[in-house]
């Protein structure tokens, strides 16, 4: 049964933002399954907790159910998503909840995999569960934005990353960008980085930066470096810079037109090379997306300059933009914008976000924004 969130009860609504808040815990380690959390109540007490803690370990709700015990029969299990009824590399959840004699199933966003959406609630009605959604249905959809893309699509959810001055720039006329936002932010980033499944970046900002895009600045608290992924179309990387070292793990996508003689010395050092599609000259940035998708990578984070940023944008393939922006100004038509491209004529063809959060990350701020829909 579907409900609206005014239709439950204010205390309904304070377990779920629990589980909500469970759930995000397991960022940056449930990769490439959702982001769930569980919490069990009878009589208005918890009796048990859960979040994934990733591949192959126990769901949210079955750790909920192990805490609580015997005292879970009779009980009502709150829970993020729709509880799964297939067999993968654990049980299903709902045979889990109908052992234990939950009574009630309240969870708050369905399955989005066409596949099996639906049926777990189904599944449970038919052995006389109670089962409603919808209790903060918006937030957790938002939790697992970048699930959802890849379950239905098989692409890559894609947030830009941009670190800029509050005129819009990432280098001086010059080219010099390090550092344009301060510490904080910049260990923001490097959260970021240790959620994602990969990080992108273009040939511009190698040849200019020589970035290292791994995680340093946080602790990786049992997470792994994400792997790295350069677009460069003609293989002009330098065999000294950090991307060329191959550890951790790293990919270059390039097209048909690369040279066969630098791309062994690449694999040479560990180094992944592959060909694809071009368009304009350049990696077509959508058969790299379907690439990166058909290796399980989930969340990407790009880090890179104007050239593909709009490529990106332009294609409609870059979900979210989180813009961290620095209180100073640069100036001058020379000084490189955070997107390039041709530009459009009319407002009406502009590409449109929507604003989500606004942030002070020490001296900066963080703005984020996500892609309208439709």
């Amino acid at each position: 049964m579907t409900m609206r969130d005014e239709n439950f009860a204010t205390e309904e609504t304070r377990f779920m933002r629990r589980a909500l808040r469970l759930a995000e815990r397991g960022r940056g380690m449930a990769h490439p399954n959702p982001l769930v959390g569980a919490v069990l109540v009878k009589g208005g007490k918890v009796l048990g907790e859960g979040w994934h803690r990733g591949p192959g370990k126990e769901h949210a709700e079955v750790l909920a159910l192990r805490e609580a015990g015997r005292s879970a029969r009779g009980a009502t299990l709150y829970v993020t998503l729709e509880p799964c009824n297939h067999e993968g590399n654990t049980p299903p959840c709902t045979q889990a909840i109908l052992r234990a004699g939950i009574k009630r199933v309240v969870f708050a966003t369905r399955d989005p995999n066409p596949r099996v959406k639906g049926k777990g609630a189904e599944f449970l009605r038919g052995r006389g569960v109670r089962v409603e959604w919808g209790l903060l249905e918006e937030q957790a959809r938002l939790l697992n934005q970048d699930w959802e893309k890849f379950i239905v699509t098989g692409l890559p959810f894609v947030t830009l990353k941009v670190g800029m001055t509050a005129d819009g720039k990432i280098a001086t006329r010059t080219g010099k960008s390090r550092w344009i936002t301060g510490e904080k932010a910049r260990r923001r980033v490097h959260a970021m980085r240790r959620a994602a499944d990969a990080v992108m970046t273009g040939i511009g900002t190698v040849m200019s930066d020589d970035p290292e895009l791994t995680v340093r600045e946080v602790p990786l608290r049992g997470a792994q470096n994400p792997l790295r992924v350069l677009l460069d179309s003609r293989l002009r990387i330098p065999l000294a810079s950090r991307l060329a070292e191959g550890r951790p793990p790293t990919v270059v996508i390039t097209t048909r037109r690369h040279d066969p003689a630098k791309a062994e010395r690449l694999r040479e050092r560990g180094v992944r090379v592959v060909a694809v599609g071009s368009s304009k000259g350049r990696v077509d940035v959508g058969e790299a997306l379907k690439l990166l998708g058909e290796e399980g990578v989930v969340d990407l984070l790009v880090e890179a300059g104007a050239t593909l940023n709009a490529a990106l944008v332009e294609s409609g393939l870059a979900d979210r933009l989180v813009l961290f922006v620095a209180p100073r100004v640069f100036g001058g038509s020379g000084s490189p914008a955070w997107m390039g491209g041709e530009g459009i004529e009319d407002l009406a063809d502009s590409f449109d976000f929507a604003w989500h959060k606004a942030e002070r990350v020490g001296d900066d701020l963080m703005l984020v924004a996500h892609k309208r829909k439709g």
